[in-house]
């Protein structure tokens, strides 16, 4: 970032809301899940759209894996167990749809749910 970038941002509108923790991961989850529900495996570029979202879903399910088994996480233990299968399930299936044995709706499906739990908990689309 350079002198000028630095300087408008400082200076940026300081109105402009702040956002929480559970709205930078349904942000998160809503990109990667509006590329997965768009990408296709019927042509080669679309098989390309398909690997980077899966690829990208991957790496946030590693990372909350990662995170739920931490012993400094505050959520419930039942809930960390749940994510944590989750992200295995989702690591599994992942490689399905790259071998185009599946299609990638079960994982559109699982963050879709996971976006309707971060946005009753207070999140903002």
């Amino acid at each position: 970032m350079n002198i000028a970038a630095l300087a408008h941002s400082a200076y940026s509108d300081v109105s402009a809301p702040i956002k929480t923790e559970r709205s930078t991961e349904y942000q998160i989850f809503a990109q990667i899940t509006h590329r997965l529900s768009k990408a296709s495996t019927d042509d080669l570029a679309g098989f390309i759209d398909m690997a980077e979202a899966v690829h990208e879903n991957r790496r946030l399910w590693a990372i909350l894996a990662s995170d739920v088994v931490d012993n400094e996480n505050g959520l419930p233990a039942q809930l960390r167990a749940q994510i944590f299968y989750l992200a295995e399930f989702t690591e599994n299936h992942s490689r399905k749809v790259l071998a185009k044995e599946v299609t990638a709706d079960a994982l559109v499906e699982i963050n879709t749910s996971i976006m309707r739990g971060l946005r009753a908990g207070g999140a903002t689309p």
